[in-house]
């Protein structure tokens, strides 16, 4: 790198103007990029930052310019986040990437011996359009293999009524994870939330092992994370109540335009479920009750080639596509 640069482990003091990088490199790849310093501090200081291996990148005039995370996920993946500097020279940039990256493979090589595995999947995020960073992604090893549909939809103050959508069909319900009187939840619904995700996808693409300690640590991480936005829906089937799908969502900080919203980490039927209207309703429950919060919309992300043509869905209930991202992997061995 240039003469006067230096690479180091960030720190408190750093929290603020990474939650600016990491903004300034959404606004230039999709025309928005609000700041949200809540969720860098996690990552850099917080809970965040005891599964992650981090650094930055600083220049001569002391300034961060680059930021990479190596998050241990689970075993066999390994997630990895580069960030630039958008006003750096390309030249700059791209060799920044390019040793950023390459610090990455190294830290996941040594996750895949700590953990016992021989092998992992290192998994990042491109902008659809963003040819800056899939020309890097590509030149560090790594191949497009998915795309997502990122969508939104409005919620009005009359969608919290509770004749607004139609009745659940007969045989299913819908709850919130029950809770203690100190508002901890009761372990038994997280587990059954954990469950139904886990077997909701387990035939869907990129589906992956990850351990009920990992899933729960991991969605307690993000600062929008509350309790009572988890649900279960059941369904009777031979006259016995069983679990039949869940939902996980969470707190968006305020937007560009200042609005607040909720939004869907996680939505999954059980097959024995399907069929019986209980996405509608784990949808319609979250729209009802992010309206009972007065927010303004209700966003969430999907498989451009969801097998279970979840995107129709979505469309058909007032859902539409802001960007689009895409998943790009680099399979990675270990060296014995």
């Amino acid at each position: 790198m240039p003469v006067g640069w230096g690479i180091r482990t960030p720190g408190p003091s750093d929290v603020e103007p990474l939650a600016k990088l990491h903004a300034a490199v959404r606004q230039a790849a999709i025309g928005s990029g609000a700041i949200d310093t809540a969720s860098v501090q996690i990552a850099v200081t917080g809970t965040g930052s005891w599964t992650r291996r981090q650094l930055v990148a600083t220049g001569a005039d002391g300034r961060i310019h680059g930021w990479v995370t190596v998050h241990d996920r689970a075993a066999g993946r390994t997630r990895v986040v580069v960030d630039t500097d958008p006003t750096l020279d390309d030249a700059i940039a791209d060799r920044l990437a390019a040793q950023m990256y390459a610090w990455a493979q190294g830290q996941a090589i040594d996750i895949c011996r700590l953990r016992g595995v021989d092998a992992t999947i290192l998994d990042t995020d491109a902008y659809a359009g963003d040819d800056r960073t899939q020309s890097r992604l590509t030149a560090a090893g790594f191949h497009r293999a998915r795309t997502w549909l990122q969508m939104t939809r409005p919620v009005t103050p009359q969608e919290a009524a509770e004749d607004t959508f139609p009745p659940l069909r007969e045989g299913v319900m819908v709850r919130r994870v029950a809770t203690y009187d100190e508002n901890s939840p009761v372990a038994e619904d997280l587990q059954t939330v954990h469950l139904m995700l886990e077997q909701s996808f387990a035939d869907h693409w990129g589906s992956y092992r990850e351990s009920f300690p990992e899933f729960v640590q991991r969605l307690r991480e993000d600062p929008g994370h509350r309790w009572d936005h988890w649900w279960i829906a059941t369904v009777i089937i031979d006259g016995v109540e069983q679990p039949a799908g869940a939902l996980v969502s969470s707190v968006l900080s305020p937007d560009d335009a200042g609005v607040v919203g909720s939004y869907i980490d996680y939505i999954g039927v059980h097959r024995r479920a399907r069929g019986r209207g209980v996405a509608k309703a784990l949808l319609h429950t979250v729209i009802r009750d992010a309206a009972s919060r007065g927010r303004g919309k209700v966003d969430l992300e999907v498989d451009a080639d969801s097998p279970t043509g979840a995107d129709g869905l979505y469309l058909s209930m007032g859902w539409t596509t802001k960007h689009r991202t895409e998943s790009w992997h680099h399979d990675l061995t270990s060296p014995r």
